[in-house]
């Protein structure tokens, strides 16, 4: 006979690990689901502009893979990924000032896998990482998932602020250093060469790995550029990288260049997780890259972001009451705005979306709490005259409420 089935199973019996029942929603994805209502103008995610996504061109490369590779395309493949590509990213990064071979260069599933390795790799229940405050959401639940704790060093316009970095170290004895050295997010600002020198002289002088965190380092669309810490420091950085930002965020392919020995036990722990990445992806992603279409891309993309920042900012200038303070960021994705001390940004968030426009606020960026008074806006995701109607609803919001 068979077996009769019970669909009436008490799920909340199953005893899940503690450090997972601790685990927290991503305050930015429940966010998201408030503001997803129709009408709604929504600076809340982290999203490139999909009018921008080179789909055409995705498809073309992907056709082309299948042609010259055929099964290969879809078989299991190389948990480092895919050499073709990995020699190619190698020579592009060596180009950039990184000196860099195929071995240093490890594929992954979105440069968010990169991060949640890197706490696999390194952290232990009760392990201190060495972040800056405010700092990226998504590397903190990565984190959080192996029961880190945080030292913080405070930034200011030039990026983390140095004279604390070696009393952080000596008080908590972190296990890595994590930081967005470019266009951070979610502040928006970039790290000056002068601390970049001093915060890789530090990290050696007391043995602690550098994890660069590096979506946005293609998208500069105003300023100087800066040379990167993993030029600066070489071996001594891990640097986080993706092509979310520069082709499409759902082909989910991003890549860690780092020290070999290391990559050799990052390979052995990834291999626990997915085996390798997207093998059909890959072949896709090399096939655009080697066509050399990613490069005029960035450039589409740089002076499309740039509209989109100057609009805000204008707009910003023109609507928002003149205590509310933002730096402006030379790249990325997001503005960084700060109301005067007395004012939370969380409660006002309700109010905002009653007027069919939304942010995230600040206090999750803030691993130790604080921030109430601060929220993170995204431009790219947004056309200019949706840009101008959402901050012109945000001005009188908080010109009402300051």
């Amino acid at each position: 006979m068979p077996v009769q089935q019970n669909n009436q199973v008490d799920v909340k019996s199953w005893k899940l690990a503690p450090h997972v029942e601790a685990l927290k929603a991503s305050i930015i994805r429940e966010i998201l689901k408030i503001s997803s209502q129709p009408g709604v103008i929504n600076f809340a995610g982290g999203l490139p502009a999909p009018e921008l996504f080179p789909l055409e061109d995705m498809k073309l490369a992907t056709a082309d893979a299948i042609d010259k590779y055929g099964a290969a395309c879809v078989q299991y493949s190389l948990s480092a990924g895919i050499p073709i590509l990995r020699e190619l990213i190698a020579k592009r990064a060596t180009e950039r000032g990184e000196a860099t071979s195929m071995g240093n260069i490890l594929l992954t599933s979105g440069a968010q896998q990169g991060i949640e390795l890197m706490g696999r790799i390194f952290l232990a229940p009760g392990d201190y990482v060495l972040v800056e405050n405010p700092t990226y959401l998504g590397a903190l639940q990565a984190f959080n998932f192996y029961q880190a704790r945080y030292a913080t060093v405070e930034m200011d316009d030039e990026g983390m602020i140095i004279d604390q970095l070696e009393a952080q170290i000596k008080k908590y004895h972190p296990k890595l250093i994590y930081t967005v050295s470019n266009f951070q997010n979610p502040t928006g600002i970039t790290m000056t060469k002068e601390r970049r020198v001093a915060l890789i002289e530090i990290a050696g002088k007391y043995g602690i790995p550098i994890v660069d965190d590096n979506p946005y380092g293609d998208i500069r669309f105003s300023g100087e550029p800066v040379p990167t810490l993993k030029s600066i420091g070489g071996d001594a950085v891990i640097v986080l990288r993706t092509f979310s930002k520069v082709m499409a965020p759902g082909i989910r392919l991003g890549w860690m260049n780092g020290p070999v020995p290391m990559l050799a036990q990052v390979e052995k722990v990834r291999q626990c997780a997915d085996l390798h990445p997207n093998a059909l992806v890959q072949h896709m992603v090399y096939e655009y890259v080697a066509a050399g279409k990613l490069e005029p891309h960035i450039e589409i993309i740089k002076d499309n972001y740039r509209n989109k920042r100057d609009v805000m900012m204008e707009t910003m200038r023109n609507e928002f009451p003149e205590e509310i303070k933002s730096p402006v960021p030379d790249g990325g994705m997001f503005l960084w705005c700060e109301l005067p001390a007395h004012v939370s940004a969380k409660d006002l968030l309700p109010k905002a979306v009653e007027l069919k426009v939304a942010y995230v606020y600040g206090e999750p960026f803030y691993p130790n709490g604080g921030g109430e008074n601060t929220f993170r806006l995204n431009f790219s995701n947004a056309q200019p005259d949706a840009i101008v109607e959402g901050i012109t609803r945000l001005g009188k919001l908080f010109k009402k409420h300051i």
